[in-house]
């Protein structure tokens, strides 16, 4: 019951936001950035790339130790593929960013990428062998690094100026959010269907995986052209929306103190 009390707590926080924020002058987060494509795309591609990255973390730390019997330390050198992959990757895809405007490339072979590495865990047993984990690893850690650089760039695109450091927080909130899910929904997965958990991690494999297919999905979607155009027509809005608010209000007639 504590639990189901806590979804419906979230579900009415999330109700009173979706009312309360709109009718605000100043609100925390301006609803209008979501009618933006690749604003909603890219916090969604964030949230599926972090939900993969944290439940791989968390299933490859209880396997490692608890099904392979290794210590914390050399658990964690069998993933240093992972962290080196992911590391090479951002640092090629932000280059990629720097000298080519096309943000589409990398997200969309790190969503595939991302997919990849996750379905090659499916079948993993308890004598899985430490090359095929290791090029597993590595091939998630390139997924994550491709994806990470290009999502913000393609979440402020078209938007004002002064808004963009609001951009890039929501997408920041959303890479957290997505962690913390990965981890309870393939806790649940390996906990909830009572076969063990070599044989329960199968299904949340599968699930991470699917979470690659949506990025990469999505990134596809939210760069299109109607996507772009889209994007541009909500910035303009928000930046009409912004001087009307920011404007002083003179009466025909009149002259305004800030005038003088």
């Amino acid at each position: 019951m504590r639990i189901v009390g806590l979804f419906a707590l979230a579900v009415a926080t999330l109700a009173g936001v979706l009312i309360v924020e709109p009718r605000r002058s100043h609100p925390l987060i301006d609803l209008r950035f979501f009618r933006s494509p690749p604003f909603t795309g890219a916090n969604t591609i964030s949230i599926a790339m972090s939900a993969s990255l944290g439940g791989f973390l968390f299933l490859n730390t209880l396997y490692l130790q608890d099904i392979r019997g290794l210590t914390p330390l050399h658990a964690g050198l069998v993933i240093i593929p992972m962290t080196v992959g992911q590391r090479i990757a951002a640092n090629r895809s932000g280059r990629h960013l720097a000298t080519r405007a096309d943000a589409r490339l990398p997200p969309a072979l790190g969503g595939a990428l991302l997919a990849t590495g996750a379905f090659l865990l499916v079948s993993m047993t308890a004598r899985t062998g430490t090359a095929h984990l290791l090029a597993a690893y590595a091939i998630v850690g390139v997924g994550v690094g491709l994806i990470g650089p290009p999502v913000t760039t393609i979440a402020v695109a078209g938007m004002p100026a002064d808004q963009v450091g609001v951009g890039g927080a929501l997408i920041a909130s959303a890479r957290q959010f997505g962690s913390s899910i990965g981890v309870a929904v393939t806790g649940s997965i390996v906990t909830s269907t009572g076969s063990g958990f070599v044989d329960s991690s199968h299904t949340a494999w599968v699930v991470l995986g699917g979470c690659g297919i949506v990025a990469l999905a999505l990134d596809l979607l939210s760069t299109t052209s109607w996507a772009k155009t889209a994007a541009t027509r909500n910035g303009r809005r928000l930046a009409d929306a912004s001087f009307t608010s920011i404007s002083p209000r003179v009466q025909p007639g009149t002259l305004s103190t800030d005038a003088v």
